[in-house]
């Protein structure tokens, strides 16, 4: 599943990341050794020195158990019975691939701009697995499920509270701007704008989420 994920993402934004994040999962026993906080069930973790950048993905036992009869078949049903642990996973793999990306391209990344990116790849990995007839219907429940009926985890400080608050809003209002492609099934623009905003760096990409047409 974790090499479906980054495939689709891959495939979303043309582009191809010679690291697989399957190839970097760590256990609980490693994570916690390596910093992780454990608040959460997928977590990357990076170190930056000496000009090279390592990384692991930690993504929790019991999430991997709860995704694991879905392995092999077909996205749909996940994501009818499973789509909270689904998108946990493709959180924990779009971190890796955008931080991995941007890495190769020699720019750095802002934890909001990784957490907004993020809430993005989740809905366009959602909306495409049910591209067609009816996906109309599909991409308004899947904006409120992902961006309207939130609740945030316990214990954040301030900082973390305004930058996962803040990721909502800017791609809450990238998404809802998609949605004329969407309502008007024109798929071609819809990823044309979804690599365009991918490969924006930085303040640019949170100005262009920002913007209201």
């Amino acid at each position: 599943m974790i090499g479906r994920v980054q495939a689709h993402l891959e495939a979303i934004y043309g582009i191809t990341c010679a690291a697989r994040a399957e190839g970097f999962v760590v256990d609980t026993e490693a994570a916690v050794l390596l910093g992780a906080t454990g608040r959460a069930d997928e977590e990357l973790l990076v170190l930056e020195g000496d000009g090279e950048l390592e990384l692991a993905l930690y993504l929790a036992p019991a999430l991997l158990s709860r995704l694991r009869p879905y392995e092999s078949g077909p996205v749909d049903s996940m994501l009818e019975l499973e789509l909270d642990g689904f998108c946990q996973l493709a959180e924990g793999v779009s971190h890796f691939v955008y931080v991995a990306h941007t890495a190769v391209h020699g720019r750095t990344v802002s934890l909001l701009e990784l957490e907004a990116q993020a809430e993005v790849d989740k809905f366009a990995l959602c909306l495409l697995h049910r591209w067609g007839e009816g996906v109309g219907a599909w991409a308004e429940e899947l904006r409120g499920r992902l961006f309207d009926r939130v609740s945030y985890r316990e214990r954040l400080s301030e900082a973390e509270r305004w930058r996962y608050e803040e990721a909502n809003r800017l791609s809450r209002n990238f998404c809802s701007r998609l949605m004329g492609h969407v309502a008007g099934r024109r798929l071609e623009r819809l990823l044309s704008d979804l690599r365009y905003a991918y490969r924006l760096g930085a303040e640019a990409k949170l100005r262009h989420f920002a913007q209201v047409f």
